[in-house]
């Protein structure tokens, strides 16, 4: 059996022990939907404050990570910031994401001396001391923070476009390609908020062209 991950301050007791004080973590969330932005969010928790039951955003009900949300924003700085369809569609979703995880970082009220990074590898335009830890969000509370922050915002933005966009499913599948938002593509057409470089949605724009021709 394998040991259960939690989420603990060892990275950042680790960093601390360097000479490096304030400690962020960043986290992104939506490379995967076919639609919306990138999310991205950087914490800088208060360890005297930090939350309990901080985990991976994935392994948390709505309920308790909008509670949690609530908490972090209470007690740490952070700051939450995206990269738009259109910077995806130019740069590509990876560059996306790193773009929006350097807007966060940038946008703390304090300046982090390092920074812990969701992933296997770090932003190359983040200049700040920093390391990428893998499973990160299951690892580090400064990054489980994060995780919470980014999904909770990027959800709560998915369910307010499909009020404006009815009919995808955004609410329930904040844009990810299951059957019913996928079968909406195809029986709606593409929003000016979906990816056109994801190949769900160049395909049905292919399809449409090659139709009118």
């Amino acid at each position: 059996m394998t040991e259960k991950m939690i989420p603990d301050y060892s990275f950042e007791y680790a960093a601390q022990a360097r000479g490096l004080t304030l400690i962020a973590g960043v986290d992104e969330v939506g490379r995967g939907p076919l639609c919306g932005p990138v999310t991205a969010a950087a914490v800088i928790l208060d360890p005297a404050r930090i939350p309990e039951g901080l985990n991976d955003s994935k392994k948390l009900s709505a309920k308790r990570r909008a509670e949690l949300a609530a908490q972090i924003m209470q007690t740490a700085d952070f700051c939450i910031a995206h990269a738009s369809v259109e910077e995806i569609d130019e740069i590509n979703i990876l560059q996306a994401s790193h773009l929006a995880m350097c807007r966060a970082v940038a946008g703390l009220r304090q300046r982090p001396d390092h920074v812990l990074v969701d992933g296997n590898r770090l932003p190359r335009d983040l200049t700040l001391s920093a390391e990428p830890i893998v499973k990160g969000d299951a690892r580090s509370v400064s990054i489980s923070a994060a995780s919470i922050l980014a999904k909770e915002a990027r959800d709560l933005l998915m369910v307010d476009l499909a009020q404006q966009y009815p009919g995808y499913g955004w609410e329930r599948n904040a844009g990810y390609p299951t059957p019913d938002h996928l079968a909406a593509l195809l029986n709606l057409g593409v929003t000016p908020h979906h990816r056109r470089s994801f190949k769900p949605v160049h395909n049905i724009l292919y399809q449409a062209v090659s139709r009118s021709d």
